[in-house]
């Protein structure tokens, strides 16, 4: 058979006489994107994904127009591409098409709602499996330290959880720890390293952004120093979270496995003290600049100056790490400003140093506090104070020592930017509170020293690109609490850490690939979709009687059983699309941006089928390829499958008119096998 020889993409290919082009770049390796061909039907030509741009037609002359892939044959001396801006262009306006009516979850809520990305869904799944290895290993592919971050993610995936429109959501966090602790007590997993780069990386910071930036690089190949300016790494997870949430022992062991990876760990190396930007610049191939948000932020109030006022982070350090002495706070008043989770770390560890009383200010009420509602309901049965609708207005001092607090009322007044009741002042409405000891724990702040030549925002933060992580010096990237928007919590710091690392570890091989953030179709659930559902009460772990725990940092939560963690992950409503991993649709529009909100209108409302026999039928994710419905005519010899009606609202249905039909149905699934998505699902 006489042989053609054309280029694919600038690649040179030979193929038999007589192919498609579509054909032709498979036979050579190569995939043009398309969604409604298959071998084993005649060609259709309905997604529009295959297009091509012929820029030499074999003469040295251009086709004006681009070609179908799967329809229009090869010719010698073609010069086919589907990369030039015409063809992504019209790529780019079929895959919004298409996605515009597009309904279905491609990732649950809880994935999608995770800040580091992490595959809940599938993790929790391998739980109700009795997997506990084979979650660590889901888990471990976005977060190096699960058992730490299982006991203090403040987990926004459950707060996303369609669980919560039943009774409650799922405990994702608590069954993250327990796989994780299982693991520590066994033999740990251990990810696949790939060979060394002869590349080598600087990452400055040991909290959780530079840790898990280390981890993700050494498991590519680069060798990797992990500087600290503390005596132990671990950054805000030693230094900020307290024992009884985070004991150090489960940390420790976690540092210990990213150490065992080949990671170099250095302490008590600061930048600007010890070592320059400028000379980990010209040692190392990158720097990542991981370094944290170390100092609190002031109230800027009279007073502020006064001994007996410290910072949340300041007061926590040494106590949390275990490092230094616990302060003796028998008989004292303490008075903690704030009212996030770090406000609520200093106030139940004042508690834990014998405070006779501790106070929480904040200046709105309990449902706008940021603080999970366990730490604010666990706080409460410690003994803690909460005076809600106040905020400080002056320290009082005697002695150069404060001694008491003016406190300002406060009433809520609209809404502000984020969405909460700004909290007013009431006109002349103070009161006095009387205090040993001012926390402030209402913010935290990076410290600039060290980061010469590196451009700063206007919050004092570093400034790194969102989709490249470098700064304004070549080869220096930066993550975490001390970059952009500032502090924010662990699982924030280690999801960029890790789109980080792999922005770098491509640069380090001469790659350019900028992260953004990938396409996903999602779908609105109501209570009314879920009535169906049986209710199960949520697991929650056990924890140590308050009268208990307030007199010691030994961890107040007991964990979960294998049984009650496989229990409690069966609850899981398994939103996520069933066919992500195959589904070409969402493989192609994850290639390049697209925006299907352009073309957003009236979308039709599909309900689940079970009419196939076998297979579940969801048209909301039929994208009317007819794939299944030519497969089943073309195939199968049934024809049980036809398009019915015209234009924008057609649908695909069954017809099942012989009892002979169902039968072949049951033991046929071809269309579920050719379907390109989810809408087709073997039950």
């Amino acid at each position: 058979m006489k042989q053609i020889h054309f280029t694919v993409n600038g690649i040179p290919c030979v193929c038999d006489e007589g192919m498609t082009i579509l054909q032709a770049a498979r036979a050579n390796g190569i995939e043009i994107p398309n969604l409604c061909n298959d071998e084993r039907v005649r060609v259709y030509g309905a997604c529009g994904l295959c297009a091509v741009e012929i820029t030499d037609g074999g003469d040295g002359r251009p086709l004006p127009k681009l070609l179908r892939a799967c329809s229009a044959k090869i010719a010698e001396g073609y010069a086919v591409r589907f990369d030039t801006d015409r063809v992504t262009r019209s790529r780019k306006i079929a895959l919004e098409l298409l996605m515009s009516d597009h309904t279905g979850d491609c990732r649950g809520p809880c994935q999608l709602n995770c800040p580091a990305g992490t595959d809940c869904q599938g993790y929790v799944k391998k739980i109700a499996q009795g997997d506990f290895q084979g979650a660590v290993e889901i888990i471990k592919e976005k977060i190096p330290l699960p058992a730490s971050i299982g006991r203090v993610c403040p987990h926004p995936c459950e707060q996303h959880c369609r669980r919560g429109l039943v009774e409650q959501p799922v405990s994702i966090a608590a069954l993250k720890a327990h796989a994780a602790d299982r693991d520590l007590a066994g033999t740990p997993f251990r990810a696949a390293q790939k060979p060394d780069s002869g590349k080598r990386v600087a990452v400055v910071g040991g909290g959780p952004a530079g840790l898990t930036a280390a981890y993700f690089l050494r498991l590519a190949g680069h060798a990797v120093t992990v500087l600290d300016a503390q005596a132990h790494m671990g950054g805000m997870l030693r230094y900020g979270i307290p024992a009884y949430r985070l004991p150090k022992d489960v940390l420790d062991r976690e540092i210990a496995l990213i150490a065992e990876t080949g990671v170099t760990l250095k302490n008590g190396v600061r930048l600007g003290r010890d070592i320059t930007l400028d000379a980990l610049r010209r040692a190392y191939d990158a720097v990542i600049l991981a370094t944290g948000a170390w100092a609190s932020m002031p109230m800027r109030v009279p007073g502020e100056e006064l001994s007996g006022v410290t910072g949340g982070i300041e007061f926590l350090h040494g106590i949390s790490s275990q490092e230094g002495e616990i302060p003796d706070l028998s008989g004292k008043t303490v008075a903690v400003c704030g009212g996030g989770n770090t406000a609520m770390d200093a106030c139940r560890t004042a508690v834990r140093c014998g405070a006779e009383k501790v106070y929480v200010i904040y200046r709105r009420t309990r449902s706008e506090m940021p603080a999970e509602d366990i730490e604010i309901t666990e706080a409460e049965q410690e003994g803690v104070i909460f005076r809600f609708l106040t905020n400080p207005a002056e320290l009082i001092g005697e002695n150069g020592r404060v001694r008491q607090m003016r406190l300002q009322i406060m009433e809520l007044g609209e809404p502000d930017a984020s969405g909460r009741r700004a909290p007013v002042p009431v006109e002349g409405k103070y009161e006095l509170l009387d205090t040993d000891l001012v926390i402030m724990a209402i913010g935290q702040k990076p410290d600039p020293a060290g980061l010469d030549g590196i451009f700063l925002t206007n919050r004092g933060t570093v400034s790194a690109d969102a989709h490249s992580f470098l700064t304004n010096l070549p080869g220096v990237y930066a993550v975490g609490d001390a970059t952009n928007r500032g502090a924010s919590i662990a699982i924030e710091a280690i999801g960029e850490a890790g789109r980080c690392a792999k922005v770098a570890d491509a640069a380090l091989r001469g790659e350019s690939k900028p992260y953004f953030a990938p396409f996903y179709s999602q779908k609105a659930v109501t209570a009314a979709d879920l009535a169906d559902r049986e209710t199960v009460p949520r697991c929650e772990p056990p924890v140590r009687d308050a009268a208990e725990r307030r007199t010691d940092f030994l961890p107040v939560s007991l964990g979960l059983t294998d049984a009650a963690a496989m229990h409690e992950a069966k609850r899981c409503l398994e939103c996520g699309c069933h066919d992500y991993a195959d589904c070409r649709l969402i493989r192609y529009a994850q290639q390049q941006p697209i925006s299907p909100e352009r073309f957003a209108g009236a979308k039709n409302v599909h309900q689940p089928e079970r009419r196939l026999v076998t297979i579940e039928r969801d048209n909301g994710k039929c994208i009317l390829c007819a794939l299944c419905v030519r497969i089943c005519e073309e195939q199968a010899k049934q024809g049980i499958l036809g398009l019915v009606g015209r234009g924008f609202p057609t649908v695909i249905r069954p017809e099942f008119d012989r009892p002979e039909r169902i039968s072949a149905c049951r033991d046929c699934l071809l269309c579920a096998d050719a379907c390109p998505t989810g809408a087709l699902r073997i039950l």
